[in-house]
């Protein structure tokens, strides 16, 4: 899976992953999180995702990082914003209001645009991904955000083989594979999440569970 295939599916607007609701469990944890406010938050391969501009209504600063143009310009355009743009370090940067958005390759991000980040917000990169990136995906994550930054991560877990990702399912064993040396791992909820993915259940899903993590650095 190369950037030519995220840029495709873009263009031909193969995004069913993207939702126009605000995500339940994201509403239902994230105030429990007793983050500050005006603190950031990181959502890495962020798309267009609503979620950015709930967090926004939260007193969020949000740092995004999306591989497509087309995404980040969307975003804005919906939201009725026309951001400023400059580049850095082989980014093209979207900024306005609370949102700074990275358009580029996640895997070339540096600790230093998130050195403020008191969390990430992860519901659909992680489960993006393959294999073997999702292993250099948790390496990069753990690598450039801060010690202190927890993760609020969902994951999705459908039966092998019923479609071919993506999303991919990424089962609990899974996420402790990935990142259960660098961080404690609570699950906050799993849940029936088929009733709302009827784009999965088209596709030919017939079971899925989601699941709401929270990690923490270890000490």
């Amino acid at each position: 899976m190369d950037k030519a295939f995220w840029h495709e599916r873009w263009q031909s607007r193969e995004i069913g992953f993207h939702q126009q609701h605000i995500h339940e469990q994201l509403l239902r944890f994230w105030p429990k999180l007793g983050l500050p406010q005006a603190s950031t938050v990181f959502v890495p391969l962020a798309g267009k995702s609503r979620d950015m501009v709930w967090l926004a209504t939260q007193g969020h600063r949000v740092i995004g990082v999306e591989l497509s143009d087309m995404a980040v310009r969307e975003f804005f355009q919906e939201g009725g914003q026309v951001p400023n743009r400059s580049s850095s370090g082989g980014f093209e940067v979207s900024s306005a209001g609370p949102f700074e958005i990275y358009c580029g390759d996640f895997f070339e991000m540096t600790p230093d645009v998130v050195k403020d980040a008191v969390a990430v917000y992860d519901r659909a990169a992680l489960i993006a991904l393959p294999p073997d990136m999702r292993v250099r995906y948790a390496e990069t994550l753990a690598r450039i955000i801060p010690r202190e930054a927890i993760i609020f991560l969902i994951a999705i877990e459908y039966p092998e083989g019923e479609i071919t990702g993506p999303p991919f399912s990424v089962s609990p064993d899974e996420v402790r594979r990935l990142f259960g040396a660098a961080f404690e791992i609570d699950v906050l909820e799993a849940r029936d999440g088929l009733a709302g993915s009827q784009n999965l259940k088209k596709r030919g899903v017939t079971r899925l569970v989601e699941t709401a993590y929270l990690l923490r650095r270890r000490s």
